[in-house]
């Protein structure tokens, strides 16, 4: 793909195997997990009207700007990273690669610790281990975050191959797993009494604020297009079916995350946007291991995406390492990061503030 003066190549028309349904799938799997939920249940603190118009009109406006860069990809068949280089230069896209490595590297660790609290619940249920928030609970997330590793050591073993298989499979999985959700849901509080629901004076966000916090959560998207859109031979998988399937995943799993947070906060009678996570939601909602075990699924699709955009900017920075060993080399990184949280705070408050609020929960 390169050869030792960092010259990129494009990716040959021949290995272009990426389909429309490839490219639908792969940003469906990117939204459809453990952090769009955990975005709808923190801008469930707007209002259900508020935050369902935030979340249309940024998810509108975002992609439209991920299909263009998609479209880059399509037509130059070159890695994100590598198409910053016109502008920036040789060594002046380090600088556009490190942010892509840190931020996807940060993203792959979050949705891997919300995952390894769903198996950190799933070996209470089965083993009788302690639960997660209670003493002796890490033992079950440092569990997680090796079985997470593992799975996503499977998901990159064969770089694009592999990754268009787990997306081919995951999503399926995960589109049942959200309607049986969705009607879950439903049966526990009527439609009318989320619309009539408000959280309250003091947790309350406003419209603003919940557009910043998606803004900065779809846009990172966009900067990962490219390492793509380079595999498929079809214009319109690269930018119509971009564009469709990264909305279908941003809505409907950040909507069934702001209702299943509404609908919690109803039936407990208590709000706190830091127990919106996938994990703590399916738990207070009895849905079971099964749907614990499908948010592991969730984390997985949407992982082999962070990883594939994290592996493909440091084949920038080093020129001659190739897309496969940089993957297993950011895996491997990004499960060092999952840790961190253990060694920084305490749980169930380890998600306190991960996009930029510092909640305060001392109200009802």
């Amino acid at each position: 793909m390169r050869n030792e003066l960092g010259h990129v190549r494009p990716v040959a028309p021949a290995a272009r195997q990426m389909t429309n349904w490839d490219m639908c799938a792969t940003w469906i799997g990117a939204n459809a997990n453990n952090g769009t939920w955990y975005i709808g249940g923190v801008i469930a603190a707007a209002g259900m009207l508020t935050a369902s118009t935030a979340l249309v009109v940024c998810g509108l406006v975002s992609y439209v700007l991920l299909a263009l860069a998609s479209y880059m990809g399509y037509r130059t068949g070159l890695p994100a990273m590598a198409l910053t280089r016109p502008a920036f230069g040789l060594r002046g896209s380090l600088v556009p690669s490190v942010i892509n490595v840190v931020q996807f590297i940060g993203w792959a660790a979050a949705n891997t610790f919300i995952a390894a609290i769903s198996i950190a619940t799933i070996l209470h249920d089965l083993l009788g281990w302690p639960a997660y928030g209670t003493p002796g609970g890490h033992r079950g997330l440092i569990v997680g975050i090796l079985v997470m590793s593992m799975l996503h050591m499977a998901s990159i073993a064969l770089g694009e191959r592999s990754v268009r298989m787990i997306e081919r499979v995951g999503i399926v999985l995960v589109m049942v797993f959200v309607v049986w959700e969705s009607i879950v849901v439903f049966q526990h509080v009527s439609l009318g009494a989320i619309m009539a629901w408000r959280p309250a004076t003091h947790l309350r966000l406003t419209g603003g604020a919940a557009i910043d916090v998606l803004a900065a959560f779809n846009l990172a998207w966009v900067t990962a297009a490219a390492d793509f859109s380079r595999f498929t031979n079809k214009p319109h998988a690269a930018t119509t079916w971009s564009f469709v399937g990264a909305n279908i995943g941003l809505f409907w799993f950040a909507f069934i995350g702001l209702v299943a947070t509404i609908a919690t906060a109803i039936t407990m009678n208590h709000f706190d946007p830091n127990d919106s996570d996938p994990s703590t939601i399916a738990t207070k909602l009895g849905l079971g291991v099964l749907a614990l075990l499908v948010i592991v699924i969730t984390s997985t699709t949407a992982n082999a995406v962070n990883l594939m955009a994290a592996g493909s900017a440091v084949t920038n920075m080093w020129h001659r390492m190739t897309l496969r060993p940089a993957l297993w080399l950011v895996t491997g990184v990004a499960t060092l990061v999952s840790f961190v949280p253990l060694f920084f705070c305490h749980v169930p408050g380890c998600l306190h503030g991960l996009f930029g609020h510092d909640w305060d929960v001392s109200g009802p």
